[in-house]
């Protein structure tokens, strides 16, 4: 709870900050005030007396999970919030709102993996998802983006007015919204049918807030529509926000102790992971790319649900290699496509020659994501991989492997046109904000691959 205070508090201060005229002060002191945050949330991963604390009416729990989730997504804003400085620096008077839409999505997303009752939940997810309707159509002038927002506020509105018919079923077969009270009841044999109708309503509207076959379609024109912050803001972490969240649904509901339910997760995973490849391969928007890309992660990190037992650790390695590896590779698109009418490979022509650093870390960011060593992309893909095994899913590992192979030919027709292409034009200096999160986040990446224990230690 000390930590969604701290972070709506430091969203009012860059509110107020506007009004004292302290603009170029805000991005330094967003990072500061986040880094503060960052300690504080870390502060708390071993003291068992916050568990369950009455004082909140056991609204917020915190634990293992939620901290060390809470962390990979004050990590990811730092990211966002520093690359927002030059990215906004054309609109000075509206970076204050920016940036504080983007430290309240935070606090969204902190509640989503710390919630201990049902309505929590549900608040942290409309915090979330209103802050990303404004970033998404916050490029007021461009028609695209005005598209991108519209069809992500009515389908996005449509996925959340699922999930709360699914809270009411839930909340009339227990009679409760404490997640505890919820765990311990569906332990019982005779459940109505109304709760397993609510779990399937929840699991719908998440599904859809991951990007996962079959509820993909809004994806590759919401993320080629908004601006390229607002892309990697859904692409990160959005992304593994909503992933996280689901599975600490799936664990408070114990849906995942029916056989049929796994089955149904097993079969939306290899849907997503081969719409997503395959329809990948025919882009040239390297933003519907990614985004096509994206939905088939949303199959591979689907696939840890298969064993839950093992599942957080799992998911919570796979979240930061793909968002670390996303953070470094939106750091370099934004920089090569800011002045450009489109997101067209054919912008990334000789990237290799002009700037070989930008092009080397945009490299490593995508063999990450296509799972090559060294990169902890692939051992978090190993990882997974070997525990789905484990569990008796064979065939979902073999299409798994299958969909790595194909994404190798997308993201290599990206690094040819990098190092193959001549330049049609001389680019310009690169601000420094660029190569200081694009390295750091890769070589964050980098070091969570040479020591994966790291992480998957922390929820063990």
């Amino acid at each position: 709870m000390n930590t969604l205070i701290a972070i709506s508090g430091l969203g009012v201060f860059c509110l107020i900050a506007e009004i004292f005229n302290l603009r170029k002060l805000l991005v330094p002191v967003a990072i500061i005030g986040l880094l503060a945050i960052l300690g504080l949330t870390i502060s708390e991963f071993n003291t068992p007396e916050l568990y369950n604390n009455p004082m909140y009416n056991n609204m917020i729990v915190v634990s293992k999970f939620s901290v060390a989730f809470s962390s990979l997504f004050i990590i990811l804003t730092i990211f966002l919030v520093a690359l927002s400085g030059d990215f906004y620096k054309d609109h000075p008077t509206k970076i204050s709102d920016f940036i504080a839409i983007k430290i309240f999505l935070l606090a969204g997303a902190v509640a989503m993996v710390s919630f201990g009752n049902l309505s929590m939940f549900f608040l942290g997810i409309e915090v979330l998802s209103i802050s990303l309707y404004v970033l998404a159509a916050s490029k007021r002038l461009d028609v695209k983006s005005n598209e991108a927002g519209m069809k992500y506020f009515l389908l996005g509105s449509f996925a959340s007015g699922i999930i709360l018919f699914g809270i009411c079923l839930i909340y009339g077969a227990m009679i409760s919204f404490d997640t505890a009270t919820i765990k311990e009841m569906s332990r019982s044999a005779e459940l109505p049918v109304w709760y397993t109708i609510g779990i399937i309503l929840l699991l719908i509207g998440m599904l859809f807030k991951i990007a996962a076959a079959p509820f993909h379609f809004w994806a590759p024109d919401v993320y080629e529509g908004s601006p390229s912050m607002t892309t990697a803001t859904m692409s990160t972490l959005a992304k593994v926000v909503a992933m996280a969240t689901l599975f600490k649904l799936l664990d408070v509901l114990n849906a995942d102790i029916d056989y049929k339910f796994q089955i149904v997760l097993a079969v939306v995973s290899v849907l997503s992971m081969t719409v997503g490849n395959i329809m990948a391969l025919r882009q040239n928007n390297v933003k519907r790319m990614l985004a096509f890309s994206g939905i088939s992660h949303a199959g591979f990190m689907l696939m840890a649900l298969l064993s839950m037992t093992t599942a957080a650790s799992t998911l919570l390695y796979y979240s930061a290699a793909y968002a670390l590896a996303g953070i470094a590779s939106f750091a370099v698109i934004i920089y090569v496509t800011k002045d450009k009418d489109n997101e067209d490979i054919i912008n990334f022509n000789g990237l290799g020659k002009t700037n070989p650093l930008l092009a080397a870390i945009l490299t490593a960011s995508l063999l990450s994501m296509a799972g090559i060593p060294i990169f902890s992309g692939f051992f978090a893909k190993f990882i997974l991989f070997t525990q789905t095994i484990t569990a008796g899913y064979l065939v979902v590992v073999i299409a798994a492997v299958i969909s790595s192979i194909i994404s190798v030919g997308y993201y290599f027709k990206l690094i040819l046109a990098m190092y193959t292409k001549e330049a049609s034009e001389d680019r310009k200096s690169v601000p420094f904000v660029y190569y200081a999160v694009a390295v750091v986040a890769i070589l964050l990446n980098i070091v969570m691959g040479i020591y994966p224990s790291l992480v998957t230690n922390l929820l063990n």
